[in-house]
């Protein structure tokens, strides 16, 4: 689905969780009471500061974390700022990121806000696998959070999964996959795993017996086949939907529409332009101001961007020496050129960082 004319999306960042996952390095701190009513305080005066700088339409609203399931009925205020401060379409897609071993009951006051889906970390559907990983729910508690927010009336819900794990191999990524896919998810996010720095698996990377390059390329591999056979398209490197589920915001990060982003390390692209917030709660909730990240939407970021998803690239963006190299990267399977577009194939989304760079390259 195409966004409205001229409008933008709005992510809102909850950086708080009750624990912090030992392979997760995006900004979170762990919840207390004083600092969590001053962040709400502060969110609230953000999302008004925002919307008096735009008439444009929002379209999608996307509340990711952190674990933003621990606001509980705070999800009401927030949703009733967000409309009285922008102007929210009638059909907009309004999502939030949840821990399945968050109270059930969370899920009826999302609804209530006004949230349509959900977006559930399951990662694995076995509980020494997610006890690998760090993860505080068990297989149980997330096959009862997707039947509670389908009761809650939620109709568009995104699961994720975690690939190449400690001591995993395709028969374990196949039990991952079925018990994923058994409880009818619309939409299924596909990660593997990285051990980046300053997280508490980089400390011991060298014990965690993970498997080796080839055995992770196998299991994405593996994983493409599997979600597609059961009718997930595979529209974006780490993304798979049914007809009609994709993600209409991360939609937007790849087709280079403008959002804004509010809360510490939050990212925005907006009139044109790049920022973000500093990595800092405390600045936050004192009045921070977002910092400067450049220019956005040149041709290069364009296409390395769009270049992400399977509904392909037209031709006409492309050098005559970009369009040989594609040629000879279709000829290894890495590439479809067809219907006047150059497309990856799911091979060559695993190779994806390289074969955009080498395409851009060629792009002059």
């Amino acid at each position: 689905m195409r966004s409205l004319p001229d409008s933008i999306g709005l992510y809102i960042h909850i950086p708080f969780c009750e624990k912090k996952c030992p392979y997760c390095d995006f900004y979170s701190t762990f919840l207390t009471k004083e600092v969590y009513e001053a962040y709400i305080k502060a969110l609230l005066r953000e999302i008004k500061k925002w919307g008096g700088k735009t008439n444009r339409p929002v379209d999608t609203v996307y509340f990711g974390g952190g674990t933003p399931s621990l606001l509980g009925g705070d999800i009401l205020p927030l949703t009733d700022a967000v409309r009285s401060a922008f102007t929210v379409s009638g059909n907009a897609e309004i999502t939030v990121e949840c821990n399945p071993g968050c109270d059930t009951g969370f899920y009826a006051l999302a609804r209530k806000a006004g949230a349509n889906r959900v977006s559930l970390g399951v990662e694995a559907g076995d509980d020494l696998r997610l006890k690998a990983l760090g993860r505080s729910h068990t297989a149980e508690e997330a096959a009862a959070a997707v039947k509670a927010a389908r009761s809650a009336g939620f109709r568009n819900i995104s699961c994720d999964i975690m690939i190449a794990l400690p001591k995993s191999n395709i028969k374990t990524l196949k039990e991952d996959i079925s018990f994923i896919c058994d409880k009818n998810p619309d939409h299924i996010s596909a990660y593997i795993l990285k051990i980046e720095q300053n997280t508490a698996f980089f400390a011991r990377k060298n014990e965690l017996c993970l498997p080796d390059e080839d055995g992770a390329a196998e299991q994405y591999m593996t994983l493409c086949e599997e979600l597609e056979s059961r009718g997930y398209g595979h529209y974006e490197i780490s993304n798979f939907a049914k007809p009609g589920k994709e993600s209409r915001h991360n939609l937007k990060y790849w087709r280079c529409e403008e959002y804004i982003g509010i809360g510490p390390s939050a990212h925005s692209y907006f009139k044109g332009e790049r920022f973000y917030y500093p990595r800092d709660l405390k600045g936050f909730i004192t009045g921070n101001t977002v910092l400067p990240d450049g220019k956005g939407g040149d041709r290069e970021e364009r296409l390395m961007l769009a270049l992400r998803l399977s509904s392909g690239v037209p031709l006409s963006e492309f050098s005559a020496a970009a369009i040989e190299k594609a040629k000879k990267l279709a000829g290894a399977g890495l590439l479809n050129i067809s219907g006047g577009k150059i497309a990856l194939t799911d091979k060559g989304m695993l190779l994806s960082n390289s074969i955009i760079t080498e395409l851009i390259y060629e792009n002059v």
